[in-house]
Order: C-alpha cells, then sequence, then structure tokens
C-alpha cells in the first residue's frame, strides 16, 4: 500500500474519531491576491510614504514667497559709554539694557530662483508619484508569478500522486502475478524502480509546493505563511502578432519611464534655479520692538520703542566660482537624466520583445503539449493491453507510464508557463495595473 496514502488515511481517521475535521485552507482568487498585496507589501508603502514625503519638498520650496516673522527678547550686561572694539566693523554702543522685538523679512524677487525650484520640487513630487504606481505594478507581477507558480505546483503534486497511486497498483499486479508463476521477478523490480521514481517526484513535487506558498507569501506582503486554496484562472487570450505596437505602447503606458522623464524636466528646472544664483536678490526688512529697561549716561535718552525698514538689493560679485561650479553641476546632472530616459527606453524596448516572444512561445507550445498528451495516454492504454496479452514486456508498460507522467507534466507547464508569460507582457506594456 502507499505509505503517504496511507498515513493521510490514518490522520482522517485519528480526526473523525475525536470529532475533528481538518481545518480548510482559506480560498483565495488572483484578484484578492492583487489587492491584499497592494493593501499590506511593505515596497508600497514605503514608494506611497516616499509620495508623501516628496509633496512637503514643494511646500517647501514654495516657503520663500511668504515673508517670516521672527520674534528677539535680548538682554546685555556692560560698561557703559564702552564700544566693540575688535571683530566685526561696528560701533556701536554697550548698554545694560532688556528688549524685545520682532523682525519681518519678505522676499521681493531673487530673479525667479524660487520660481524653478518649487517647478523643480513639483515635476519630483510627480515623478515620486509614478514610482509609487510602479511599485504597484512590480508586485502585482510578482504576485501573478507566484500564484500561477503556486497553481503549477499543486497540479504536479495531483500528478505525482495520481502517478504514485498507478504504478502501486501497477507493482501489486506484478507481484501477484509472479506468485502465482505468471510473471518473473524481473518484472516486479521494473515496476518497484518506477515505483520509487513516482515517490521521488511526489517528495519533489510537495517540496516544491512549499517553496511556492513561501514565494506567494513574500510576494503578498504578509509576516506569516498561509496555505490558501487557489482559484485556476481562464487561459488569456493569444498574444499580439506583431510586438512594434506594443513598445510604442510601453513608451506611454510604462509609469517608472514617464516618472523618469519628469525627474529630468526637474533636474532642467534645478539647473535654472542654479543660473539665477549669479542674478540680484531683492529682500524687504522690517524690524520694531520695546525697550523696557535701559541704563545709559548720554546726554540724549534712547526712546524705549523701536522700529524701521529697509529694502535690501544684494548682487553677487564674486564667490570663488561656487555659482558657477553649482550651476555647472547641475547642468551635467540634466544631461545624465537625459542618458538615463534614453537607457530606460531601449531596455523597456527590449523587455517588450522578450515578454512577446516568450508569450508566443509559450502559446505554441499548448497546442503541442495536448497533442502530446493525447499521444501518450493512447500508447499508455495500448502498451497495457499488450502486456495485459502478453505481447510486450515489461519495459514497454513502464516507458509509456512515464511517457504518460511526462506529457502531464509538460501541458501543465505549459499552461501556467503561458499564463505567467502572458502576466509578463502585460507587465512590460504597462498594463498590468
Amino acid at each position: 500500500m502507499n505509505k503517504p496514502l496511507h498515513a493521510l488515511g490514518t490522520l482522517a481517521l485519528a480526526a473523525a474519531c475525536f470529532g475533528q475535521t481538518p481545518a480548510t485552507p482559506p480560498s483565495l482568487t488572483l484578484q484578492d491576491a492583487e489587492t491584499l498585496a497592494i493593501k499590506n507589501h511593505p515596497q508600497v508603502q514605503a514608494a506611497q510614504l516616499n509620495y508623501q514625503a516628496s509633496q512637503q519638498a514643494v511646500t517647501e520650496a514654495r516657503a520663500a514667497y511668504y515673508p517670516t516673522l521672527e520674534g528677539d527678547l535680548t538682554g546685555s550686561q556692560a560698561n557703559p559709554q564702552a564700544r566693540v572694539g575688535a571683530g566685526y566693523l561696528t560701533m556701536s554702543r554697550l548698554w545694560d539694557r532688556l528688549g524685545g522685538g520682532v523682525t519681518l523679512s519678505q522676499l521681493i524677487t531673487d530673479s525667479g530662483r524660487t520660481r524653478n525650484l518649487v517647478a523643480s520640487s513639483r515635476l519630483q513630487a510627480q515623478a515620486s508619484s509614478l514610482t509609487y504606481q510602479a511599485t504597484r505594478f512590480d508586485v502585482l507581477l510578482r504576485v501573478n508569478q507566484s500564484y500561477f507558480q503556486t497553481l503549477q505546483a499543486q497540479a504536479l503534486v495531483k500528478v505525482a500522486n495520481e502517478t504514485v497511486a498507478a504504478r502501486q497498483l501497477l507493482v501489486d499486479q506484478v507481484a501477484s502475478l509472479a506468485q502465482n508463476k505468471l510473471r518473473s521477478q524481473v518484472d516486479v523490480a521494473f515496476a518497484s524502480v518506477d515505483l520509487a521514481q513516482a515517490k521521488l517526484m511526489l517528495i519533489r513535487a510537495q517540496d516544491g509546493v512549499q517553496q511556492a506558498f513561501a514565494e506567494l507569501t513574500r510576494a503578498l506582503g504578509l509576516d506569516q505563511q498561509q496555505t490558501y486554496r487557489l482559484g485556476d484562472e481562464p487561459l488569456p487570450p493569444s498574444p499580439p502578432t506583431d510586438s512594434a505596437d506594443m513598445v510604442a505602447q510601453a513608451f506611454k503606458q510604462r509609469p517608472e519611464l514617464a516618472g523618469l522623464r519628469l525627474e529630468r524636466e526637474s533636474a532642467y528646472r534645478f539647473e535654472h534655479a542654479e543660473r539665477d544664483l549669479s542674478l540680484p536678490t531683492v529682500t524687504l526688512v522690517g524690524v520694531g520692538g520695546f525697550i523696557p529697561y535701559i541704563h545709559q549716561l548720554t546726554s540724549v535718552p534712547t526712546p524705549p520703542e523701536y522700529e524701521s525698514a529697509a529694502v535690501n538689493v544684494e548682487i553677487p560679485i564674486f564667490n570663488g566660482g561656487l555659482f558657477t561650479a553649482r550651476r555647472e553641476a547641475a547642468r551635467l546632472k540634466a544631461q545624465a537624466a537625459d542618458q538615463r530616459v534614453r537607457d530606460l527606453e531601449e531596455s523597456v524596448a527590449r523587455d517588450v520583445r522578450v515578454a512577446w516572444s516568450d508569450s508566443v512561445t509559450a502559446y505554441h507550445q499548448l497546442d503541442v503539449s495536448a497533442e502530446l498528451l493525447r499521444e501518450a495516454t493512447m500508447a499508455l492504454d495500448l502498451a497495457q493491453g499488450r502486456y495485459n496479452l502478453g505481447l510486450s514486456t515489461i519495459v514497454e508498460l513502464t516507458q509509456a507510464q512515464l511517457n504518460l507522467t511526462q506529457a502531464e507534466v509538460e501541458s501543465l507547464g505549459a499552461k501556467y508557463d503561458y499564463q505567467k508569460s502572458y502576466a509578463a507582457l502585460q507587465y512590460a506594456t504597462g498594463m498590468l495595473r
């Protein structure tokens, strides 16, 4: 008797004796898996947080348009009538005093630098939004691939179990015939070897299921591995006959490509902002306050209130080439962004062509593998009949069984390979959403 099947039967009988039934794993469709992954996956959440952080950079750059208001509270102790004699070029007198006031500063113009910085940060935020979308699509692709891989692994276990059962039956039949001197022990040995190979296949298939569920758990963004009853998905339609239109579609739909283009525009706007550093900046400054206490020994008393306003024009003249270097560095980085866009476009075009070729190949394998399965099934029926009639040896029968098993594996592989390759094609064209 088959030991794995016997063990499963023992567990089921024990559960029935104690009034328990094995826990039924929850069902999971591909759509449910995609929704769960978008909700839980840490990469999606990190990309979303980065996008929200990039929106704050726009507010930071735009803050230069608004006035700044600062409060000051100052107290000092000094020897009256003394003056500062070292340090800055100031001749203000020193007094014992206590005062408080406010300082208002308002940018009038910085020759367009703030405008370019705001535009650059806004483009970066839009690029971050597209990066968030691209991360979602990456996760969806991994969910699709792992989902179909798990379905394939489970189907292989089913094939392996059926193979073990069929070969166990053959071993039992041949052994019974050998005991009655109707078959030789050589037939029993050949059948037993095939049974052992089928059991090895089952063990490997079961291990493949565990590995597939581990990958699916990672794709779903879950902390603990969970076993699901996966629903089978219908085969997608046939792939397009040409990849040229799909490449053009990918150039329009791929979010990472659109995001990189926005980053390039942002780099050029930042280059303009760095160029504006060499232009004048005009600022309005106003101060006002109250001095409740001052100790002074002059004949002209200091009033207890003060206020003043000024307009300051700052014109850069020379700073050791700092602004020139910053402008040149920004220009080179913008040109580098051009090359990154070009490189990604070439990579996207290659990915689309490769994914299209894979999907076409996998689609053609569907009919061939189905024909192979039909022929292998027919060959096994004929070999079984010939063996039962004594017209062939056990080698012919076991070879037919092996061919059928391989045909079943190829048929399953063709089905799920096409589903995985079609998902990759949808991703490459930016349509897997």
